[in-house]
């Protein structure tokens, strides 16, 4: 989603290892009934989702591609676990609201999120719709997928993606690979069973990410409070330097989804002469009548001046990944054809 495709080298026993971790922590029954949205052909959707639960012999409730209308479906037909993506979700809301009907899920017993930033306001408005926590995790690829996992039963108030593993090893380090205080932001390094072999065909990728002692250097920065929590502030390659001063992406993106109008964000840097400029672009829910401006000046009493958008650009539908990853990379580009301001 933010450059060219790597092939990541997964072995059985990485795959096997995340499925393990996934029955357990997820506390998965032979009586579960898990929706099965996520694609297969996606290693969150493989080994978390479909290895996990044939591990713990749950059923998978599998569709062929997601809509709100589907998941609304599936879980008022008695889905007990759902696994998804932070745009499903509130996609799966933003359906409810326009039919002025509440979600029916009699048999639910547990949701997770994974794949890209959960907002405060988002998981707010999940945990009220559904009455109960959003337990959310965190992964790459290159650790077939997951790292860390919110424990049922130690629900979180905060965006923290929980604790490592059980046998997974976490590191914050700096530019130099020395590890920082605890609660400082870096480079998130991991060490553990889940970690790929490497990228096919492509040494010098795979020389770049897997460090000595079998440390992978997954690229985003990251923080560890002193429960051992892990908060993900944002990827290295999508970090905006501007006038000297760092913007985090999702914290701009967490802005700008707490207003009502919205359903979902994106903020991407654009390069200007010895700058950077913050570009936003935003996907309204159906009936809007916001406009760029107003979002302007709503994202303006809450971020500090660098880090608000120059410009915000209003999209029917933000492009996405058959997970409902956001396309950063695309809209990087679109951003670059926009004339500067």
């Amino acid at each position: 989603t933010t450059g060219d495709p790597k092939g990541v080298m997964l072995t059985h026993a990485n795959l096997l290892f995340v499925a393990r971790a996934a029955a357990s922590l997820r506390e998965l029954r032979a009586d579960d009934r898990v929706y099965g949205v996520l694609p297969i052909s996606h290693v969150y959707g493989l080994a978390s989702v479909c290895l996990g639960s044939m591990l713990a012999g749950a059923s998978i409730d599998l569709h062929p591609r997601f809509t709100p209308a589907g998941m609304a479906a599936a879980l008022a037909q008695g889905a007990t676990i759902c696994q998804g993506v932070p745009a499903m979700y509130a996609k799966l809301l933003e359906h409810l609201q326009a039919l002025g009907e509440p979600l029916r899920a009699p048999a639910l017993r547990g949701i997770y999120c994974g794949g890209s930033p959960l907002s405060p306001t988002l998981k707010r408005d999940v945990e009220q719709a559904f009455g109960l926590p959003i337990q959310n995790g965190y992964g790459l690829t290159e650790a077939a997928p997951t790292l860390t996992q919110v424990r049922p039963g130690r629900p979180r108030v905060d965006c923290s993606v929980g604790e490592a593993l059980p046998g997974v090893e976490l590191r914050i380090v700096d530019s130099h690979g020395r590890d920082l205080a605890a609660g400082e932001p870096g480079e998130l390094w991991a060490r553990g069973p889940n970690i790929m072999a490497g990228y096919y065909r492509n040494p010098a990728a795979t020389a770049a990410a897997l460090r000595p002692g079998g440390w992978l250097a997954t690229g985003d920065i990251a923080r560890i409070d002193a429960g051992g929590a892990l908060h993900v502030e944002g990827r290295l390659k999508e970090l905006i330097i501007r006038s000297g001063f760092n913007v985090y992406p999702v914290e701009v993106e967490a802005v700008l989804n707490a207003h009502p109008e919205v359903t979902q964000s994106a903020v991407v840097g654009r390069s200007v002469a010895d700058n950077e400029e913050v570009v936003a672009f935003v996907e309204l829910a159906p009936g809007a009548r916001v406009d760029a401006q107003a979002l302007m000046a709503f994202a303006a009493a809450s971020l500090a001046p660098y880090k608000r958008p120059v410009e915000i650009v209003l999209m029917r539908a933000l492009p996405a990944t058959a997970t409902g990853k956001v396309l950063k990379a695309r809209l990087a580009e679109i951003a670059r054809h926009l004339p500067s301001t």
